[in-house]
């Protein structure tokens, strides 16, 4: 196979694929049945001309039989009056006609032949017609009910051409969520640690430490001054005092002991007056023993 045709079978092959990809059946068929249609139309005209052609013929005869009545009853005449020289030029022309009458209706019944052969062929082709048309009506009510079928498939599926991308959109949507999920996460994570200063503050890691350094030294001087109300504080010369345990102990046993207290003012209210009395008598010793201790 030579270069130009291979080039025009690959041509002729690819415009072939492009027309079955183009190609509507439902169409197909029914430019197919209006062909069809024509051609029926065709027919039934070249019967009409026929019979036209056939219908002339005929007068053309009815015409020529005239002129032979005619050409007979001038014979008769000329015999009559003695004029054998016009009966016989009479006769001639009969003859003529006749002869000419014959050869119409030989054509008369050649014409009469193809009208009943064009009638059959016309008869059959319209009950194809009738025929392809039944069939073309279920062809389409086949193909439509398939397509709606592929169509609810591939909507099902996702596989179609608009369906995939609608599947693929909500793929993207679903990695752009996570993503910014995951990256909102990993922003707390490193504020939370850290390691994100404050836009709004001007404070670095070292202000910041100090502040918490400056908190817990305000929280240790107030609790001190409450061991120093209480009378449990280190003595002043450091030695015979209490140890941090036993102060804690002590705290222990008035937070008891006070909510206790409590406890009983809420079952007896007439008895509030007299735990308050003996709370402060309490109190007041604690702070005498501890000034004692401090002397």
């Amino acid at each position: 196979m030579g270069i130009l045709s291979r080039a025009s079978y690959v041509i002729r092959s690819k415009v072939n694929a492009l027309l079955n990809r183009a190609e509507d059946p439902t169409e197909s068929l029914d430019y197919s049945y209006e062909q069809m249609r024509d051609e029926l139309q065709d027919v039934k005209q070249g019967i009409a001309d026929l019979t036209t052609q056939k219908k002339r013929l005929e007068i053309q005869k009815r015409k020529l039989e005239e002129n032979v009545e005619k050409h007979n009853r001038q014979a008769r005449e000329a015999v009559q009056q003695d004029r054998d020289d016009l009966a016989r030029k009479a006769l001639e022309k009969k003859k003529s006609k006749m002869s000419q009458i014959e050869e119409l209706e030989g054509q008369i019944a050649d014409l009469n032949d193809t009208q009943d052969q064009l009638v059959e062929k016309k008869n059959k082709l319209q009950n194809r017609i009738e025929e392809f048309r039944t069939k073309k009506e279920t062809m389409k009510a086949r193909y439509e009910a398939a397509e709606a079928s592929s169509r609810v498939s591939e909507a099902m599926t996702g596989v179609g051409d608009e369906m995939s991308d609608v599947s693929r959109s909500i793929e993207r949507a679903e990695e752009r969520t996570e993503e910014m999920e995951a990256r909102a996460e990993a922003m707390d994570e490193l504020e939370d640690s850290g390691a994100f200063e404050d836009a709004l503050s001007d404070k670095d890691d070292i202000d910041r430490e100090l502040e918490g350094l400056s908190t817990n030294s305000e929280v240790d001087a107030e609790l001190e001054t409450l061991k120093g109300e209480l009378g449990k504080g280190e003595p002043a010369n450091g030695n015979g005092g209490a140890t941090d345990e036993e102060i804690d102990a002590e705290l222990e046993d008035i937070e008891s002991e006070m909510n206790a207290d409590d406890l009983e003012a809420d079952l007896d209210g007439d008895a509030e007056t007299n735990l308050d009395e003996e709370l402060d008598v309490e109190l007041e010793e604690s702070e005498s023993e501890a000034d004692e201790k401090r002397n």
